[in-house]
């Protein structure tokens, strides 16, 4: 009885194996990935890939019964548990690093882009349209790997290593394709057009999400930033940092949200980007106020400076503003081109009188 009730409750669950292959790709990747430039990271992603494209044409080759009988048989059982497994792994991997900015609010479309093909991959029942979500999927976790690996492949970031990224990801699933249609030709034939069109808008809609500015520029990623009234770099590396004493109810403070100011004072941006090993280049903290006549946010400076890559840490500068008014702020961190790393909104208050300044050693 007690294996009868085991077994009822695992038919149960199998309507929902792929989802939960798929999540499981997640999961595995938030426990494993580390740093963006390390071996074992891209070699992780590198396996998923090999891993979905071999159980795809392997489900692709069943689907058009060109295997045995038992091997067909376990390949339908087997192999579509694989694939959800890897591609999980391949999305959630971009998402990873995507989180490691700080700042989910520059980096959600993506997310929405996971979450549709998520209910896409749970919603679709018909066999040829999921073979075509699949591949579609597929081209998705290739590309995400590509914008990854490139950049820390050539120790340089920008517009052209992005379309070199997409090049590269459009060779592969081009020979990926020539292999499937010796496996399978009619099915190839019968959908190439509905292939190309999916990978089409895969392909436009990255495009757009990058040279619109509206996901981060990977392989960077924002590690902290914070408001001081004083940063000064030390002897050993270090840096003396100052701010406000905060009330009694905020105890886990250490920065200025609101910073009372008096004529002559500076407003100091603190950051840690992270970059990878042998990278070297300029971002921009990028000062703002909030006009409140017009609506808008308005630039009161953009100030550069070059950071360097492979502090596990990320690379720490600052920037400083004075003349500055009441009203809200806010220093965003961004790169030459205006991709934004995150950003960092407080308010200034004229008062004569401070509260009692902290100094924190980082």
């Amino acid at each position: 009885m007690v294996f009868r009730s085991y077994y009822d409750k695992a038919q149960k669950l199998k309507q929902w194996w792929l989802t939960i292959a798929f999540v499981g790709g997640f999961v595995v990747d938030i426990l494993t990935l580390g740093r963006v430039d390390q071996f074992f990271a891209m070699g992780i992603l590198l396996a998923h890939i090999l891993n979905a494209g071999t159980n795809l044409a392997l489900l692709y080759a069943a689907t058009a019964d060109k295997l045995g009988e038992k091997m067909r048989a376990f390949v339908l059982r087997y192999a579509p548990l694989l694939v959800q497994f890897s591609f999980g792994s391949l999305l959630s991997g971009t998402l990873v690093f995507y989180s490691q900015s700080g700042s989910w609010s520059v980096s959600w479309p993506f997310l929405v882009l996971v979450l549709g093909v998520m209910i896409g991959n749970e919603m679709v029942r018909d066999r040829a349209e999921r073979l075509l979500l699949n591949l579609s999927i597929f081209f998705l976790g290739i590309f995400s790997y590509c914008i990854l690996f490139v950049p820390v492949l050539v120790k340089k970031m920008g517009p052209w290593v992005f379309v070199g990224s997409g090049t590269l990801a459009l060779i592969v699933i081009f020979l990926y394709l020539r292999l499937l249609r010796l496996i399978v030709p009619n099915f190839i034939e019968l959908h190439i057009r509905n292939i190309i069109f999916s990978l089409g808008i895969i392909f436009a809609v990255l495009n757009f999400l990058y040279f619109g500015n509206i996901i981060p520029p990977i392989p960077l990623s924002l590690k902290n930033i914070d408001i001081y009234h004083q940063v000064e770099k030390i002897e050993d590396g270090s840096y003396r940092l100052t701010y406000e004493e905060a009330p009694w109810y905020k105890f886990w403070r250490d920065a200025d949200t609101t910073y009372r100011y008096t004529k002559g004072d500076e407003v100091h941006c603190f950051t840690s980007v992270f970059a990878p090993t042998s990278f070297s280049l300029r971002i921009f903290h990028h000062w703002q106020y909030f006009n409140e006549t017009s609506g808008e946010w308005v630039t009161q400076s953009r100030i550069p400076f070059t950071i360097s890559g492979g502090n596990e840490r990320g690379y720490r500068g600052y920037t400083y503003v004075t003349n500055v008014h009441d009203g809200l702020w806010r220093c965003i961190v961004e790169t030459e081109r205006r991709q934004i790393l995150g950003s960092e909104t407080f308010t200034i208050v004229t008062e004569a009188t401070k509260r009692p300044l902290i100094t924190l050693v980082k």
